[in-house]
């Protein structure tokens, strides 16, 4: 059910999903830099980074 709802979280806001799910680092950076790019390879890269264990 958390993944469900970091799912649907990172359809929204890719940089939070990275931040609940792995804590702050250099990836949280990383998601919110590629949303500023554009919003789809933020939205990409951060469910990528929710899915990936």
């Amino acid at each position: 059910m958390r993944k469900i709802l970091l799912i649907v979280l990172a359809c929204f806001f890719p940089f939070l999903a990275v931040l609940i799910a792995e804590g702050p680092s250099i990836r949280v950076l990383w998601a919110f830099l590629l949303q500023l790019l554009g919003h789809v390879p933020g939205v990409i890269y951060g469910i990528y980074r929710v899915l990936r264990d």
